[in-house]
């Protein structure tokens, strides 16, 4: 079957007035050699059947889809890094290379490049990305899908054949070129870069496009009122997504607002880590010296942000306007961390204090035990109803005292989601799934040493086997087959 015959190719600021995003050409790589495909998402989209050669044309060298985008774009943005604000950003080192439309959810969604060379944004830079940042997105954005987060997908990593300089890792180090599958690239700093220049008309043709394409719930607002109903539906997506990155244990590393969608899509994957224990004051990015962006507080981060994306709609929406929406950011976040803890952990909600007891719960003796974060979550999926193999394993005497007593006994007053989903082979397996930063770091080192994949492709296929027992096996559109082996 065509290509094209798959998707519907969407305007994306190509339609907006000019000044939104600059036509670049991408990088002429030595080499094309394919390291992942993402071949569920590959799938889903309409791209699964594409034979290697094609495969390589398109997400290699980056040759236009048919009947999708001629050209590729890098998108124009500012921001404010580590709170100082910064008129300089810009896709640096990607473009928009294509759009497709998901089948199943009816939605819009990105192309994107990271590593394709340089852009008018890219700071003296190279434009380059290195194969172990390739490798390292690929394992969060696998592992945040795994464990339900709104997370943008790596669709393919190819290794390129140039020697790279870094002065954070050992150089000369392997390049790469990831093209990344999200739900729109538009950040809360391309609000602010159009405030920023003074641009209301930008502003005004941006708001509606959002709405448009992204929002179509808020096309009969009222114009007047769209500025703070937009706010009102980020907002809400930002407090589910940080919720989500809570329960699942990750510390994003660098919650610039230029690296928060206006979806509420997690994406852009540097020095993330996830928790090896519940420490509020892990770090993720070695130079966040000051903690700014540690596990504690990123759900403060987020809500800075959202300030940052308040002023930069005030000409076409009030404070006054704004302010409900921004105020019931916390309770939206305590709501959606219930959820998640809930969904996490297996368990029918109560929809009442009963579930904020359990979360609070939970958290608390979490920060005063050793035991894993993964790990708990691991042993008492289905609360009570796993207490057997909670207590026959290695971690049983974790379980045990008055530390564990008070949570047992809100435990057992919650009904798993799902009974038979507690006897999948998953949770026959001594230990969770993980991702820890050790593990990535040997996974990486028999790559850079010996060019061996077989640790990361063994984790991929491991973490896909989690994301099936939390029942999370991707969905596909009506008569399309994704291969056994695949998911």
């Amino acid at each position: 079957m065509p290509i094209s015959s798959w998707y519907t190719p969407e305007s994306h600021f190509l339609s907006l007035p000019s000044g939104f995003s600059d036509e670049v050409a991408t990088a002429d790589f030595p080499s094309h050699e394919l390291r992942f495909r993402n071949q569920p998402w590959a799938y889903r989209v309409g791209l699964g059947q594409l034979s290697v050669d094609e495969w390589t044309q398109h997400m290699g060298r980056l040759c236009p889809l048919p009947d999708n985008l001629q050209k590729t774009f890098a998108l124009r943005y500012h921001g404010h890094q580590f709170q100082h604000y910064n008129p300089h950003l810009g896709d640096g080192r990607g473009v928009l290379f294509a759009q497709l439309r998901d089948p199943v959810d009816d939605r819009l969604l990105d192309l994107g490049t990271k590593g394709s060379g340089e852009t008018p944004w890219s700071r003296g830079g190279d434009g380059r990305l290195t194969l172990k940042g390739g490798v390292r997105e690929v394992l969060a954005t696998e592992m945040l899908e795994a464990l339900g987060v709104n997370t943008s997908k790596t669709l393919s990593l190819f290794e390129t054949g140039e020697p790279l300089i870094r002065h954070d890792e050992p150089s000369p180090t392997r390049s790469a070129l990831m093209v990344r599958l999200s739900h729109g690239h538009i950040r809360f700093g391309s609000f602010q870069r159009l405030n920023y220049i003074d641009d209301v008309a930008g502003l005004r043709a941006l708001i509606a496009h959002t709405i448009e394409v992204h929002y179509p719930a808020l096309k009969d607002v009222a114009e007047e009122e769209q500025g703070a109903a937009l706010f009102g539906a980020v907002a809400e997506r930002a407090a589910d997504t940080c919720a989500a990155w809570m329960i699942a244990g990750f510390v994003h590393g660098v919650l610039n607002t230029d690296n928060m969608n206006i979806t509420g899509e997690s994406f852009d994957y540097g020095p993330y880590r996830f928790l090896p224990r519940c420490d509020p004051d892990f770090t993720a990015a070695y130079f966040d010296n000051m903690g700014l962006y540690r596990y504690s507080r990123q759900p403060e981060a987020v809500a800075w942000n959202l300030s940052r994306l308040a002023e930069a709609l005030a000409p076409f929406a009030s404070q006054d306007a704004l302010k409900p929406a921004f105020e019931a950011y916390g309770a939206n976040f305590s709501r959606f961390l219930r959820v998640r803890m809930l969904e996490r952990l297996g368990l029918k909600a109560q929809h009442g204090p009963l579930d904020a007891q359990l979360c609070g719960t939970v958290f608390r003796f979490l920060e005063g035990s050793p035991v894993g974060f993964d790990a708990f979550f691991f042993d008492w999926y289905g609360g009570v109803a796993s207490a057997d193999r909670a207590h026959t394993g290695a971690r049983k005497h974790l379980y045990q005292g008055a530390e564990f007593s008070d949570l047992k006994e809100v435990l057992a007053r919650f009904e798993p989601t799902d009974v038979a989903r507690l006897k999948h082979p998953y949770f026959a397996e001594p230990e969770p799934c993980s991702m820890l930063i050790d593990e990535i770091e040997s996974i990486w080192t028999a790559i850079d040493q010996r060019d061996d994949w077989s640790s990361f492709d063994a984790k991929v296929r491991r973490v896909r086997v989690m994301a099936e027992a939390h029942g999370r096996t991707l969905v596909m559109p009506d008569r399309v087959m994704c291969p056994v082996e695949d998911l």
